[in-house]
This record gives C-alpha cells, structure tokens and sequence, in this order.
C-alpha cells in the first residue's frame, strides 16, 4: 500500500461519515489519461474531500508555506502535492503541472486560486486555462456544494468532460477557457443545490 492510499482511508474513514458525502458522477470520471479537475473552493478541506472521492489519485499544488513547516510539509508531499509561490507567475509550479498531465495523471485544481468568502462560485484565474491549452489532459469540473457542516450532507459532483476542440480551433485565450470551465462548475452546482 502506498503512503497516498494509507493517508487517503485514515481521511476516507473520519471525513465521509463526518460530513456524509454523496458523491455523484463518478460514471464521468476518465479512467486513464490526463485529467485537469477543477473544482469550486469553499473550504480548506476541499482538497481533502476531492482527495478521498475522486477515483483516481489526485497530485495537487499547495502554497509553498505549507511545505516548511515541520512533518506536514513532508505528508503534503508524500500525498502528491507540490509547492507554488502565491502572488506570481511560478514557472517550476507551472512546469510541474504541465508534467503531471503529460505523464497522464489528474491534477486537482482551484481555478478560483483562492477559498470563496462567501460559498458562492467567484471568478477563476487563466492557470486552469492555460493548462487546458498546453495539454492534451480531459478538462472535468467537480463542484463541492456544502456547507461543511458536523453530520450534515456534502455532495461532491464530477461533471462530464468538456470538450477543448472549439476552443482550440478558434485559438481563443486562457480567460475563455477558464470562464468556460467555471461556467461548468456553476451549472452543476445549480442543478444539485
């Protein structure tokens, strides 16, 4: 067994009934390839949650300052994170995630780039439309609708892969593509509130 396996059923086994998550739309999920997840960030355990229901193991980028501190930089590590600089364009946390695609993996992200104040879906940054461009990787939003509450009900909802082709023939900007994408992610949340 892998650290990542043992790490995701010790989360699996306090955060499911904690929260009593219904995920919905696995059946989405591609079962190999690259994947670019992107999903609506409403609370610090989002990562968490993706984490244990997404059917495939999931390499996410986590600020920098997590990885000093002491044993859970290590962890965070060992569960497939790596690090990038917030407030600026971080090539080698760009690099990293072009790779993880490219070499056929899922790579969670928060296009948002931030936690939502609120619980409502803000504006997403251009990285997950960058990403999208530059790779090959299936394009599939996920939406967390909460709230995070102890025993009340979380649904995590994969949608169906969007498709890049129209976007990549009419050469349009990274902008379009994440507004694509967060269109997406509001559509599901919408439909499963």
């Amino acid at each position: 067994m892998t650290f990542y396996s043992f790490a995701r059923s010790v989360v699996a086994g306090v955060i499911k009934p904690w929260y009593r998550i219904e995920v919905i739309g696995l059946e989405n999920f591609p079962k190999d390839g690259g994947v670019l997840l992107c999903t609506n960030h409403i609370h610090n355990f989002d990562p968490l949650v993706v984490g244990i229901t997404a059917p495939r193991p999931v390499h996410f980028m986590a600020k920098e300052e997590i990885f000093k501190v002491p044993v859970l930089g290590n962890v965070v590590r060992k569960c497939n994170a790596f690090p990038v600089k917030r407030g600026m364009g971080d090539r080698e946390a760009l690099r990293s995630g072009l790779k993880v695609l490219k070499d056929g993996y899922v790579f969670g992200l928060f296009p948002e780039g931030t936690r939502s104040s609120t619980g409502e879906i803000g504006k997403g940054l251009s990285g997950a439309g960058f990403f999208a461009l530059r790779t090959d990787a299936n394009v599939l939003p996920c939406a967390i609708i909460g709230p995070y509450k102890s025993f009340g009900k979380l649904k995590v909802v994969y949608g169906k892969p969007i498709a890049m082709d129209d976007m990549r023939s009419k050469k349009a900007s990274a902008e379009e593509v994440t507004a694509l994408i967060m269109s997406e992610i509001h559509k599901l949340i919408k439909e499963h509130r």
